[in-house]
């Protein structure tokens, strides 16, 4: 959420960054109920002063024996009351007006994010590894069907579309996957493991962007929570409504869990195998920090997460995002594509973002500097590191032998307890 008082004075700003974005302008609308909030709360703050000072005037005419001065100041302080009260329950519906407002605005990119329309229009940062393809490559629903452990028919009896059945070794793979990847964070990268709450509440959702705005996305689990659909959400929301240190700082956390999304807006797209699920395993990366290391660590997360790739020796390149492709609630975005063969494409596998005080704010989560009265909003970053399913989708479509069978990467092998390749269920 962006603060009404930097829109206040920098209403073009705001305007031009949306512009950016795609947008229309909103610093009209939101201006207009600021100014509508403000001068209700200045006659709200006249009438009680007016209140405060007739209720004196009342021991003052009963002192002097003037009752009817005393009884016209009573109906007086009684009309004020009156206003108060109800004023105060207009007060609520002001600020529910410019807070519902706020929350649907996007937050403004950083000065070095290229503009642009679409994904059409995001830069190339750099390149690692060469991307290879064999006349004979296929893709990873082809590989993992041809092996005998990748079943979408069953997946769709029990669940529906965009849901996977995996088995034998290329569950184990997946789960190494994953297992690696949470080592690699928490012992050389300096990340804290969490199990995080994978229901959460409106509020949670909110604090990190995802309600009011894209409910549609979401997948509901009964009246009070919301499956998540990433662990952003649990591992943000950890420091909701908290003051921290500022010399701790930064906290950074990661977790292994299932994600849920609704895919509402990807009808027709990547509808074979596994790019885009329902259900999905990610390893999510979380920092909170001050405002001035926010930048620098969004590069160290980054290479986090490039790390993960370059152990696994998989071709990828960097791409930083465009105004008009960046998430609602980021000022800058680095996305990881991974090099899949059997689509002769690179896919994105991470994406990595910055995201300044706009979720600090939505959480009202603060931090304290020493020897500073004023608390100040926390910055926040978040990161696929990475997503856990693609990884197996670039596993099995770069390590694929014409043969049929996979050759495991060096970096998983002591997680598949020293397995060479993966081959065909015998019948």
């Amino acid at each position: 959420m962006l603060d009404i008082k930097w829109i206040r004075e920098n209403p073009q700003a705001l305007d031009e960054a949306l512009k950016k974005r795609g947008a229309d302008p909103e610093s009209a609308k939101l201006l207009a109920l600021d100014e509508a909030r403000r001068q209700h709360l200045t006659k709200l703050q006249e009438a009680q002063e007016r209140r405060n000072a007739a209720s004196k005037e009342i021991g003052k005419a009963m002192a002097s024996g003037d009752k009817e001065l005393a009884e016209k100041l009573k109906a007086e302080v009684s009309e004020l009351k009156s206003f108060v009260q109800n004023g105060e329950a207009e007060e609520r519906r002001h600020d529910a007006a410019l807070n519902d407002a706020l929350a649907r605005i996007p937050n403004v990119p950083l000065d070095d994010v290229p503009e642009g329309a679409d994904e059409n229009d995001n830069v190339e940062v750099r390149k690692y590894g060469e991307p290879t393809r064999a006349n004979w490559a296929r893709e990873h629903f082809e590989i993992g069907e041809a092996l005998g452990q990748m079943d979408f028919e069953r997946a769709a009896k029990l669940s529906g579309s965009r849901f996977t059945v995996l088995s034998g070794q290329l569950a184990r793979l997946e789960r190494a996957l994953g297992q690696f990847m949470l080592d690699l964070h928490t012992q050389e990268h300096g990340y804290t493991e969490v199990q995080p709450p994978l229901l959460v509440r409106d509020d949670a959702m909110f604090g990190t962007g995802q309600l009011p705005k894209f409910t549609e996305d979401l997948f509901r689990a009964g009246d009070d929570h919301w499956l998540i659909p990433t662990a952003e959400v649990s591992l943000t929301n950890l420091v909701r409504e908290e003051i921290l240190d500022g010399e701790k700082l930064p906290l950074r956390f990661t977790a292994l869990t299932p994600c849920f999304r609704s895919e509402a807006g990807s009808a027709g797209r990547d509808t074979r195998g596994m790019l885009r699920q329902h259900q999905f395993y990610k390893v999510e990366l979380v920092s909170i920090t001050d405002a001035e290391s926010a930048i620098d660590e969004h590069e160290r997360m980054t290479a986090c997460a490039e790390t993960v790739l370059k152990k696994l020796d998989l071709p990828f390149r960097t791409m930083v995002l465009c105004t008009g492709d960046m998430g609602f609630g980021a000022r800058k975005t680095y996305d990881l594509e991974v090099w899949l063969p059997g689509q002769n494409a690179y896919r994105e596998i991470s994406s990595c973002s910055v995201c300044g005080d706009f979720q600090g704010r939505r959480m009202n989560a603060r931090y304290r500097v020493a020897g500073e009265k004023q608390t100040r909003f926390v910055h926040t970053l978040n990161g696929s590191g990475t997503a856990v399913g693609r990884a197996l989708i670039a596993v099995l479509e770069n390590y694929q032998n014409e043969d049929g069978s996979v050759t495991i990467p060096s970096a998983l092998k002591p997680y598949m307890g020293g397995l060479e390749k993966i081959e065909a269920l015998e019948d």
